[in-house]
């Protein structure tokens, strides 16, 4: 099993996907023909739109992609992909549209299968058990929470410990604590900007700018960029 889980698609003034395209690149080798993208993560413009956007950034790259939305046998464009990029956006809104297509289960046994497979945002959130430390707002309502469960643990993609001056509001980290207390057994990894984990079967290596954050109900310790996690 092979996935790059990247926390985000653009920093601040940058252009899209610029600091992750070349990364993106050396993961695919020369996996590029028959690249499968899910756009279903995008809300308010057109999933020709989103997957449009996502070649123009990777196109001196040679990469290109084609959305999942324009196949009229998708189980059979997810077979045959060489590998499946999934966008990021609203994570509530992919999860229940691969749920209505019955796209989760195709994905998860693909990958599982040795499909290469990258995300970001809430494509990374989705390859948790669940969806339920993702920071989106539920906009929608998934048949479940329950996600792909490609990695043991949940992901919290664009982590901050930072708050709002005068803000009253409760941060990030607390937040996490509040659903570790809820799920004593669960474990949260997180990834601040310009951060992704690298997953080659059992070897999972977190790579970041800046250190992630390995949380359970009673610890939480930093996580050095090309340390590997330990998986239990």
């Amino acid at each position: 099993m092979r996935l790059l889980l990247l926390s985000n698609s653009t920093n601040y003034g940058e252009k899209y996907m610029q600091w992750c395209e070349s990364t993106i690149a050396f993961f695919l080798g020369e996996a590029t023909d028959n690249l499968i993208f899910i756009p279903y993560a995008g809300v308010g413009f057109s999933y020709d739109d989103y997957t449009a956007k996502v070649n123009e950034a990777l196109a001196h790259r040679s990469i290109q992609v084609t959305g999942i939305h324009t196949f009229q046998n998708k189980e059979e464009a997810i077979r045959n992909a060489s590998a499946i990029l999934v966008g990021g956006g609203n994570t509530f809104h992919l999860l229940k549209m691969l749920q209505e297509l019955k796209l989760d289960s195709l994905i998860q046994k693909a990958v599982l299968n040795g499909t290469p497979y990258v995300g970001w945002s809430a494509g990374s959130n989705i390859t948790s058990p669940t969806i339920c430390t993702t920071n989106d707002m539920p906009i929608v309502e998934p048949v479940s929470f329950n996600a792909l469960s490609l990695v043991p643990y949940q992901i919290n993609a664009h982590y901050t410990e930072l708050t709002l001056l005068n803000h009253g509001g409760e941060s990030r980290k607390q937040r996490l604590f509040e659903y570790l207390a809820a799920n004593p057994k669960q474990r949260v990894v997180c990834l601040p900007e310009s951060s992704y984990l690298l997953v080659k079967d059992e070897n999972h290596t977190y790579i970041g700018s800046t250190d992630g954050r390995d949380m359970t109900q009673h610890s939480s310790r930093e996580i050095k960029s090309h340390a590997e996690l330990t998986i239990n």
